[in-house]
């Protein structure tokens, strides 16, 4: 099955060039998903969180308090790094077993934090979806109405745009309008039916 990554940095518009290809009939496998999936309750990968970080971390339901880990580990280096860890390989066995059941044409793995992997070898295409800095920080305080300091803080805990840049095979520039989305991904759509065939 051929597939391709797509990432890119927080508020970078990966949903929307996400969907444009959901909408050419492409199956999306989306990371954000598989990761909630791999630390349900009663998931190895929640025991292996409560082991490393403690039963604090847990909501009232026995369920991942997930806004909490967020805000702890963009808080903390260490465990960011703790935590991914423990779910990235959980993640990365889930998304390669569901693309071996792709039927559409080739597969596109959603991966947010892609680089921050260090593991590049397992797809066949890395597509970057790009937006300056103050772009995604302004996108930040519209969308989630978080401060300007948190908004730094979600950046800085991620990839630099030249890290992701540095390991695309394809980009998207998403700092213009939607017609200018659409061509991108049908340009880009069609060059991975060419490579997928």
């Amino acid at each position: 099955m051929f597939t391709v990554a797509l990432t890119g940095g927080i508020a970078s518009g990966k949903s929307a060039v996400e969907q444009r290809f959901a909408a050419r009939g492409i199956e999306i496998i989306d990371a954000d998903q598989v990761a909630r999936e791999v630390v349900a309750i009663g998931t190895p990968g929640l025991a292996a969180i409560i082991d490393a970080f403690g039963a604090g971390v847990l909501a009232a339901d026995g369920s991942l308090d997930r806004q909490q880990m967020r805000q702890r580990v963009f808080a903390d280096a260490a465990s960011r790094r703790r935590l991914e860890a423990i779910i990235h390989p959980l993640v990365r066995r889930s998304m390669l077993r569901r693309a071996g059941a792709v039927r559409s044409a080739y597969g596109m793995l959603v991966i947010p934090l892609f680089v921050e992997s260090g593991e590049y070898g397992w797809v066949d295409r890395v597509l970057v979806v790009d937006v300056p800095r103050e772009i995604q920080i302004a996108r930040l305080l519209k969308r989630d109405g978080v401060s300007r300091e948190l908004a730094e803080s979600m950046l800085d805990a991620q990839a630099t745009r030249e890290q992701r840049l540095a390991v695309a095979d394809d980009v998207i520039d998403n700092r213009g309008d939607i017609e200018a989305l659409d061509d991108a991904v049908e340009s880009l759509h069609r060059k991975y039916l060419a490579l997928a065939g």
